[in-house]
C-alpha cells in the first residue's frame, strides 16, 4: 500500500471530505495527524481510527492564523517528519454578495485561503530539507467559476487556485508536490455548516448536495490523485457540464447559473 507508514496530516478532519480521507488512509495504515477545531468530535474519530493505525489528535482553530507556524512545528514534532499535508478545512457561504457583511468575507478568506497559505509556508522548509513532500489543498469547482450565493467563498477558492498554481511553478524542479482539488457537489454537510451574510449558520442541506457524489467516492478519487502526483483533480458529475458551458458558451452558463443558483 502506497500510504503505509507515511505520515499524513489532515486539517478539517472531523467532518466531510477530510474525515473520509482520514478513514480511508487509516485502512491503508498511514500514520495520521488529525486537526479540527471540534475537539470532541476529533477525539472520538481518533479513538476509532487508532484501532487500525497510529493516529494523533492535534486540535486547533485555524482562524488563529498568526499561531499556525507553532501548529506546524507541533505537527512535525509528533513523528519527527511529515510526508503529506492535506488541507480540507474550510467553510462555505449562502448569501447574496450585497447582503454579506465585510467581516463575513474576511472570515471566509481567513479560513479558506490565509490558513492554507500559512500552513504551506511554514511546512515548506521542512519539505525542502527532506527534498520530498506533498501539499494538497481542497478548493472547489466554485474556485474555477463564480456561482450565486457564494461570492466570498468563490473568491477564497479562486485565490487558492492562483496561489498554489504559482507555487507549482516555483517548485517545478523540486520533489515537493502541490495538488489542488476541485470538488463539485459532494454529499456532506457543507451547505448546512455554511454561513449567511451576517455570519450565522445557514443550517439547511441544499437539495443538489443530496444528489451529489458520495463523500466516500470523492475521498477515494482524491487519494488516488495524490498517489499519482496529480497537479489538479476535478471531482464532478453534472457540474463538469456546467464548467464546459462556462468555458465554451458563457452566455448559457450565466443564464443557467442565475436560474438554478438562486434556488439555493
Amino acid at each position: 500500500m502506497h500510504f503505509k507508514n507515511k505520515i499524513v496530516w489532515i486539517t478539517g478532519a472531523s467532518s466531510g471530505i477530510g474525515r473520509q480521507i482520514a478513514i480511508q488512509l487509516a485502512s491503508q495504515k498511514a500514520i495520521l495527524i488529525l486537526t479540527s477545531s471540534n475537539e470532541v468530535t476529533l477525539n472520538k474519530l481518533v479513538e476509532i481510527l487508532a484501532l487500525q493505525t497510529k493516529c494523533y489528535a492535534l486540535p486547533f482553530d485555524l482562524l488563529k492564523v498568526e499561531k499556525i507556524p507553532e501548529l506546524v512545528d507541533n505537527a512535525i514534532k509528533l513523528e519527527g517528519k511529515i510526508d503529506y499535508v492535506i488541507q480540507s478545512a474550510g467553510i462555505s457561504q449562502r448569501a447574496l454578495a450585497e447582503d454579506t457583511l465585510l467581516e463575513v468575507d474576511r472570515k471566509l478568506m481567513e479560513l479558506n485561503f490565509f490558513a492554507p497559505v500559512a500552513i504551506s509556508n511554514a511546512i515548506l522548509p521542512h519539505f525542502k530539507k527532506l527534498n520530498s513532500g506533498n501539499i494538497t489543498v481542497i478548493s472547489s469547482v466554485a474556485g474555477l467559476m463564480g456561482f450565486p450565493l457564494r461570492s466570498g467563498y468563490a473568491a477564497s477558492k479562486h485565490a487558492l487556485k492562483g496561489y498554489f498554481e504559482t507555487l507549482q511553478t516555483e517548485l517545478f524542479s523540486s520533489n515537493v508536490k502541490i495538488c489542488i482539488v476541485y470538488p463539485g457537489r459532494i454529499d456532506t454537510n457543507i451547505s448546512k455548516n455554511a454561513i449567511t451574510g451576517n455570519g450565522t449558520q445557514y443550517g439547511f442541506t441544499d437539495e443538489n448536495n443530496e444528489v451529489g457524489m458520495s463523500v466516500e467516492l470523492c475521498a477515494k478519487k482524491i487519494i488516488k490523485g495524490i498517489k499519482n502526483n496529480k497537479k489538479s483533480i476535478i471531482i464532478a458529475k453534472s457540474e463538469r457540464l456546467l464548467l464546459w458551458f462556462w468555458w465554451f458558451i458563457p452566455s448559457l452558463y450565466y443564464k443557467l447559473a442565475f436560474t438554478n443558483g438562486l434556488k439555493k
